[in-house]
Protein backbone atom coordinates (compact mmCIF):
# COMPACT_ATOMS: atom_id res chain seq x y z
CA UNK A 1 0.00 0.00 0.00
CA UNK A 2 2.68 2.17 0.87
CA UNK A 3 6.02 2.08 -0.93
CA UNK A 4 9.35 3.98 -0.85
CA UNK A 5 11.42 3.96 -4.18
CA UNK A 6 14.88 4.94 -3.86
CA UNK A 7 14.11 7.51 -1.51
CA UNK A 8 16.60 10.11 -0.17
CA UNK A 9 15.86 13.05 2.04
CA UNK A 10 18.30 15.33 4.65
CA UNK A 11 17.95 18.10 7.11
CA UNK A 12 20.73 19.90 6.21
CA UNK A 13 23.56 18.01 6.07
CA UNK A 14 22.08 15.17 7.92
CA UNK A 15 20.71 12.46 5.72
CA UNK A 16 17.91 10.34 7.22
CA UNK A 17 17.27 8.50 3.95
CA UNK A 18 19.62 7.43 1.49
CA UNK A 19 17.91 5.87 -1.66
CA UNK A 20 15.73 3.95 0.66
CA UNK A 21 13.01 1.24 -0.61
CA UNK A 22 10.30 0.12 1.43
CA UNK A 23 7.02 -1.91 1.00
CA UNK A 24 4.48 -1.98 3.71
CA UNK A 25 1.38 -4.25 3.74
CA UNK A 26 -2.00 -3.24 3.00
CA UNK A 27 -2.88 -4.33 6.44
CA UNK A 28 -1.66 -5.22 9.87
CA UNK A 29 0.41 -3.63 12.04
CA UNK A 30 3.78 -2.54 11.87
CA UNK A 31 6.03 -0.86 14.46
CA UNK A 32 9.08 1.23 13.76
CA UNK A 33 11.72 1.51 16.87
CA UNK A 34 15.00 3.22 16.75
CA UNK A 35 16.41 5.54 19.00
CA UNK A 36 14.99 8.95 20.00
CA UNK A 37 15.61 11.92 17.21
CA UNK A 38 16.78 9.60 14.57
CA UNK A 39 14.05 10.25 11.89
CA UNK A 40 11.05 8.23 12.90
CA UNK A 41 8.62 10.92 12.83
CA UNK A 42 10.56 11.61 9.70
CA UNK A 43 9.46 9.12 8.07
CA UNK A 44 5.73 9.33 9.16
CA UNK A 45 5.76 12.67 7.69
CA UNK A 46 7.09 11.29 4.17
CA UNK A 47 4.21 8.47 4.05
CA UNK A 48 1.58 11.08 5.21
CA UNK A 49 2.91 13.44 2.38
CA UNK A 50 3.69 15.78 4.33
CA UNK A 51 7.75 16.09 3.87
CA UNK A 52 8.59 15.28 0.51
CA UNK A 53 11.74 13.47 -1.03
CA UNK A 54 14.30 15.17 -2.50
CA UNK A 55 15.07 11.91 -4.73
CA UNK A 56 13.01 8.95 -5.19
CA UNK A 57 9.41 8.53 -4.41
CA UNK A 58 6.61 7.63 -2.09
CA UNK A 59 3.57 6.01 -3.40
CA UNK A 60 0.38 5.38 -1.30
CA UNK A 61 -1.93 3.87 -4.40
CA UNK A 62 -4.23 6.56 -3.46
CA UNK A 63 -4.92 5.45 0.35
CA UNK A 64 -6.11 7.59 2.59
CA UNK A 65 -4.34 8.59 5.77
CA UNK A 66 -4.91 9.48 9.38
CA UNK A 67 -2.46 10.89 11.49
CA UNK A 68 -1.74 10.59 15.04
CA UNK A 69 1.01 13.50 15.55
CA UNK A 70 3.49 13.26 18.75
CA UNK A 71 1.79 16.81 19.38
CA UNK A 72 -1.60 16.60 20.06
CA UNK A 73 -2.86 19.66 17.54
CA UNK A 74 -6.39 20.31 19.33
CA UNK A 75 -7.92 23.53 18.47
CA UNK A 76 -8.51 25.46 22.17
CA UNK A 77 -11.76 27.17 21.25
CA UNK A 78 -13.65 23.66 20.41
CA UNK A 79 -14.95 21.27 22.70
CA UNK A 80 -13.05 17.59 22.27
CA UNK A 81 -16.43 17.04 20.79
CA UNK A 82 -16.02 19.72 18.01
CA UNK A 83 -12.58 18.45 17.87
CA UNK A 84 -13.40 14.99 16.65
CA UNK A 85 -16.19 15.94 14.80
CA UNK A 86 -13.76 18.18 12.05
CA UNK A 87 -12.68 14.27 11.23
CA UNK A 88 -15.93 12.99 10.98
CA UNK A 89 -16.88 14.26 7.96
CA UNK A 90 -20.50 14.33 9.04
CA UNK A 91 -20.69 11.28 10.86
CA UNK A 92 -21.49 11.06 14.73
CA UNK A 93 -18.26 11.67 16.88
CA UNK A 94 -20.04 9.72 19.47
CA UNK A 95 -18.23 6.03 18.97
CA UNK A 96 -15.13 7.61 18.58
CA UNK A 97 -14.86 9.28 22.09
CA UNK A 98 -16.32 6.38 23.25
CA UNK A 99 -13.95 4.34 21.66
CA UNK A 100 -11.27 6.38 24.12
CA UNK A 101 -13.29 6.58 26.79
CA UNK A 102 -14.15 10.27 26.68
CA UNK A 103 -17.58 10.51 26.15
CA UNK A 104 -18.39 12.52 30.18
CA UNK A 105 -15.80 14.57 28.79
CA UNK A 106 -17.35 15.72 25.49
CA UNK A 107 -17.82 18.87 26.03
CA UNK A 108 -14.86 19.66 27.32
CA UNK A 109 -12.12 22.18 25.76
CA UNK A 110 -8.51 20.54 25.59
CA UNK A 111 -7.30 23.38 28.27
CA UNK A 112 -9.73 21.17 31.20
CA UNK A 113 -7.87 18.11 30.65
CA UNK A 114 -4.79 16.46 31.61
CA UNK A 115 -2.23 15.11 28.94
CA UNK A 116 -3.45 11.93 28.66
CA UNK A 117 -6.90 13.01 28.25
CA UNK A 118 -6.08 15.86 25.58
CA UNK A 119 -3.88 12.51 23.86
CA UNK A 120 -7.09 10.49 23.74
CA UNK A 121 -8.78 13.26 22.17
CA UNK A 122 -6.43 13.45 19.29
CA UNK A 123 -6.60 9.50 18.97
CA UNK A 124 -10.81 9.92 18.23
CA UNK A 125 -9.71 12.71 16.14
CA UNK A 126 -7.54 10.59 14.00
CA UNK A 127 -9.58 7.16 14.52
CA UNK A 128 -13.19 9.51 13.14
CA UNK A 129 -11.11 10.23 9.87
CA UNK A 130 -11.77 6.49 9.21
CA UNK A 131 -8.78 6.25 6.60
CA UNK A 132 -7.07 3.19 5.05
CA UNK A 133 -3.78 4.04 7.08
CA UNK A 134 -3.82 5.41 10.49
CA UNK A 135 0.09 6.27 11.44
CA UNK A 136 0.74 6.32 15.13
CA UNK A 137 3.45 8.65 16.97
CA UNK A 138 3.69 7.83 20.28
CA UNK A 139 -0.17 7.09 20.92
CA UNK A 140 -0.53 5.99 24.52
CA UNK A 141 1.35 8.59 26.08
CA UNK A 142 0.16 9.36 29.48
CA UNK A 143 -2.07 6.26 29.51
CA UNK A 144 -1.96 4.05 32.52
CA UNK A 145 -1.69 0.08 31.31
CA UNK A 146 -5.03 -0.24 31.59
CA UNK A 147 -6.56 2.28 30.12
CA UNK A 148 -3.58 1.47 27.07
CA UNK A 149 -5.01 -2.18 26.81
CA UNK A 150 -8.52 -1.04 26.44
CA UNK A 151 -7.82 1.48 23.82
CA UNK A 152 -5.30 -0.55 21.67
CA UNK A 153 -8.36 -2.86 21.67
CA UNK A 154 -10.57 -0.59 20.16
CA UNK A 155 -7.42 0.55 17.55
CA UNK A 156 -7.60 -3.04 16.37
CA UNK A 157 -11.52 -3.52 16.44
CA UNK A 158 -11.53 0.02 14.52
CA UNK A 159 -8.95 -0.55 11.78
CA UNK A 160 -8.55 -4.52 11.10
CA UNK A 161 -7.43 -5.56 8.61
CA UNK A 162 -6.38 -1.78 7.56
CA UNK A 163 -2.42 -0.51 8.20
CA UNK A 164 -1.66 0.87 11.25
CA UNK A 165 2.15 2.65 11.37
CA UNK A 166 3.33 2.49 15.00
CA UNK A 167 6.26 4.71 16.49
CA UNK A 168 6.46 4.07 19.98
CA UNK A 169 9.14 3.73 22.75
CA UNK A 170 7.60 1.29 24.57
CA UNK A 171 7.58 -2.21 23.44
CA UNK A 172 4.75 -3.05 25.31
CA UNK A 173 2.64 -0.69 22.63
CA UNK A 174 3.87 -2.72 19.76
CA UNK A 175 2.15 -6.11 21.79
CA UNK A 176 -0.92 -4.46 22.41
CA UNK A 177 -1.47 -3.72 18.65
CA UNK A 178 -0.17 -6.84 17.50
CA UNK A 179 2.38 -5.15 14.92
CA UNK A 180 5.31 -6.74 13.55
CA UNK A 181 8.35 -4.66 15.21
CA UNK A 182 11.00 -3.18 12.45
CA UNK A 183 14.25 -1.71 14.18
CA UNK A 184 15.46 1.03 12.39
CA UNK A 185 19.26 2.11 11.19
CA UNK A 186 19.24 6.19 10.65
CA UNK A 187 20.69 6.81 7.58
CA UNK A 188 18.48 3.99 6.13
CA UNK A 189 19.93 3.12 2.87
CA UNK A 190 19.05 0.86 0.08
CA UNK A 191 15.97 -1.99 0.90
CA UNK A 192 14.46 -2.09 4.40
CA UNK A 193 13.20 -5.69 4.72
CA UNK A 194 10.15 -5.60 6.78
Amino acid sequence: MITFKNVSFSYGEAPLLQNASLSLPSRGAVCFTAPSGSGKTTLLRLMAGLEQPQRGTVETGGASIAVLFQDNRLFPWLTVAENVALACRGKNPAPYLEAVELTADKDKYPAQLSGGMQRRAALARALAFEGDVLLLDEPFTGLDSELRERIAKAITTQFCPKLVVLITHTPEDAVLLSARVVPLTFPLCGTVEL
